[in-house]
């Protein structure tokens, strides 16, 4: 389990995973290097946008023999790419699924400053209550359209602050795509009648299927 701050440079996914790769490597732990491969490798749960910082973000690193868990943290520990640490380890069955195709949806904190919390509060009831949320967003150099709703579990005011703290839980689906929570502030801000202005954005956890009824 990982975290990263919110000011790490900003690049792309594959820069990161390889980022993370060559910190495995330095490490000297027995990490399994799959054939055809420069480097061992690391396989997210799921991408982390520029930006957003995160608190319990998962990854898979195979080893090809059993070490206790203080060592691979011991020898981790001073060689992670910068911005990132590790908040735990565990030990995973050999034969479990990959772990991108079990992450189902996401819980995010998103701080809003000084919006007015009674009009986002309201907002997010109406979200909720929608049965369509047509949306556009830029995929390259086209607009693809698509429907939130589905991509939306929850999202609710959770402190009325300053700073105004919102909770949005979102949905990754094989087919539809990802609730990006981005998306989520926009419509609020529609059904509110004002753009909303986002300070930042924390992904505070993935979750698992079997952890979430969908």
């Amino acid at each position: 389990m990982l975290a990263r701050t919110s000011g790490v440079p900003e690049v792309s996914g594959r820069d990161q995973t390889e980022a993370w790769e060559v910190a495995l490597e330095a490490s000297g732990l027995p990490s399994f290097r799959p054939a055809g491969r420069a480097r061992a490798r690391v396989a997210f749960g799921a991408p982390l946008p520029a930006g957003i910082a995160a608190e319990r973000e998962l990854a898979d690193i195979l080893l090809t023999s059993f070490e206790p868990v203080w060592r691979v943290r011991e020898a981790l520990a001073g060689r992670l790419p910068g911005g990132w640490r590790l908040v735990d380890l565990y030990d995973v069955w050999i034969g479990a699924p990959a772990l991108a195709g079990q992450v189902v949806a996401a819980d995010y904190r998103i701080d809003l400053g000084d919006a007015d919390g009674g009009r986002v509060a309201a907002a997010a009831e109406a979200l909720l209550a929608a049965e369509r949320l047509p949306r556009e967003r830029l995929k390259g150099r086209s607009v693809v359209r698509y429907d939130l709703r589905p991509l939306l579990l929850d999202v609710r005011v959770v402190d009325v602050g300053p700073p105004r703290l919102v909770r949005v839980r979102t949905v990754f689906h094989p087919e539809l795509g990802t609730g990006k929570p981005a998306e989520v502030v926009a419509a609020l801000g529609e059904l509110a009648g004002s753009a909303l202005v986002i300070d930042s954005i924390v992904r505070e956890r993935l979750i698992l299927v079997g952890e979430l009824d969908l």
